[in-house]
């Protein structure tokens, strides 16, 4: 009898062994895998047990988190969508994150091991963390001024602070209500539909995810890499630049909108946009030298990310010398992002360095405590510092003497460019008004923002429309109230 007990007592050693076995096995080798199945609701359950952290603008959050009683608990909310939603993205139940709500998920969530204070406790408990905040470089009076600056039109608005890469204001228009997105019912499919199938595409970024024709704005980077060549000496000396001009190898000429561009100076050529002077002097650089100084201004670059992806902006390698003529006015295939644009100006105004721009200055805990923190850093040098003292000095004539004027300050040194950039076939699209500048008050050491705008669709014939009418006067509003915000924390610091 008792040979039958201990033989019965070894069978359960052995089936309990093979259970602890089995149950490592599922629990610690298998886990990730249970874990990723799609039919597994606990992570997803957990993910929206809990408030969500804010993204912070302006020392206000401009995210909320509602709690709803369902399995999903609690919803995303958001304050004036429209406004930001090309900052926060949106935190949809059903379709996902983008945007700042995907590039910091893991402190918004609560998952950074980061925000934990006995990280190894969280792991044995499976403990939550309380979401963390995303505190933002957006200067909200500039993001307003540049939303209600474009209206109702398309288009975009970029701008940043030369001296440190701080994005201070990222709108694309139309926009949308990222809280429409928030949810699990009927009502979010419908709204998922609609925004996606709209005309407008409200749900594209076009300040980073879009990239325009930069048309004669692009004339800043022909310009700078035309004087660190030394192709140009003098800015007020002729040059060799025939009206019309002949693109090298064809029986194409190229024309010019106003008089006097025939072996005008750089400095009138900049001036009045002529682009017979800047095709020809692209070609005089030659490509190599072309390509080099774009890249330089951050054109190619695919691996930008603020902290979210931006869309590389494009000046080809490879060109014949009339398709480098045609690209040396923003032509061709050309192409650049609003942010992208900015980044140039900001080079103009920042001594030639283009700094990484970013958008999230720090995150913490809930409760304040910095997680991470970011501060300013050098992507490239643009062209010599000299260089870019010429061209602040071009710039200005533009907004003082030239097709910029509606940009222009009292109390300030504003510089700019214009461009109308033509685009469908033949032509036939309406052509797209750009403006790029920067601005440095009266009483100040160093320029306090530099700003793109891109509007797509003014409604106005060829002749009508410039990046001088349509695009300046928002520039404006949005460089205005960042000198009076630099003006004003500057007396406050004072006294």
């Amino acid at each position: 009898m008792t040979k039958y007990i201990r033989r019965a007592a070894g069978l359960c050693a052995v089936l309990l062994v093979a259970l602890l076995v089995n149950a490592a096995r599922v629990q610690v080798f298998q886990a990730p895998s249970y874990d990723d199945n799609p039919a597994n609701r606990r992570q997803t359950i957990a993910r929206y047990g809990q408030p969500r952290g804010d993204i912070v603008v302006g020392g206000e959050t401009v995210t909320g988190s509602e709690d709803t009683g369902e399995q999903l608990r609690f919803e995303r909310t958001y304050k004036d969508g429209p406004l930001y939603a090309p900052v926060t993205g949106f935190a949809s139940q059903l379709y996902g994150t983008t945007f700042l709500e995907n590039a910091e998920d893991d402190i918004l969530s609560g998952a950074d091991p980061m925000l934990a204070p006995l990280p190894l406790w969280n792991d044995i408990t499976h403990a939550e963390n309380p979401g963390g905040k995303v505190v933002t470089t957006i200067d909200p009076d500039a993001q307003e001024a540049a939303f209600e600056g474009l209206g109702s039109r398309r288009g975009a608005v970029a701008a940043i602070q030369p001296a440190t890469g701080k994005i201070l204001a990222l709108v694309s228009t139309p926009s949308y209500d990222p809280a429409e997105l928030s949810g699990t019912g009927s009502a979010v499919t419908r709204a998922w539909a609609r925004l996606n199938g709209e005309a407008g595409k409200p749900m594209l970024n076009r300040a980073i995810r879009q990239t325009y024709p930069p048309g004669s704005t692009f004339k800043v980077v022909t310009a700078a890499a035309a004087l660190d060549a030394g192709v140009v000496t003098d800015v007020d000396e002729p040059t060799t630049s025939p009206d019309p001009y002949r693109l090298p190898g064809t029986t194409t000429r190229l024309t010019n909108e106003i008089e006097g561009c025939e072996d005008a100076s750089l400095r009138y050529a900049f001036e009045w946009s002529c682009n017979t002077v800047f095709a020809k002097l692209g070609v005089d650089v030659g490509l190599d030298g072309m390509t080099n100084t774009a890249a330089n201004f951050g054109f190619n670059d695919r691996n930008l990310r603020i902290p979210f992806s931006v869309a590389p902006s494009n000046f080809d390698t490879r060109l014949d010398k009339a398709q480098l003529a045609l690209s040396s006015i923003g032509q061709f295939n050309t192409r650049a992002t609003p942010l992208q644009m900015a980044m140039i100006s900001a080079a103009v105004a920042g001594g030639g360095s283009v700094k990484s721009p970013y958008l999230v200055e720090r995150t913490t805990t809930r409760d304040g405590s910095t997680v991470a923190a970011h501060g300013p850093s050098t992507l490239h040098q643009a062209m010599n510092p000299s260089t870019a003292l010429r061209m602040r000095e071009l710039m200005t004539d533009v907004v003082t003497e030239g097709t910029g004027s509606n940009a222009a300050i009292p109390g300030a040194t504003v510089g700019g460019k214009t461009g109308t950039a033509q685009h469908g076939v033949d032509n036939s699209g309406l052509p797209y008004a750009w403006f790029i500048s920067w601005a440095q008050a009266d009483d100040a050491m160093e320029p306090a923002v530099a700003v793109a705008v891109v509007v797509e669709d003014a409604a106005a014939r060829r002749g009508d429309i410039s990046g001088g009418g349509d695009a300046a006067p928002i520039a404006k509003a949005v460089m205005e109230v960042v000198l009076n915000a630099s003006y004003d924390a500057a007396s406050n610091g004072g006294g």
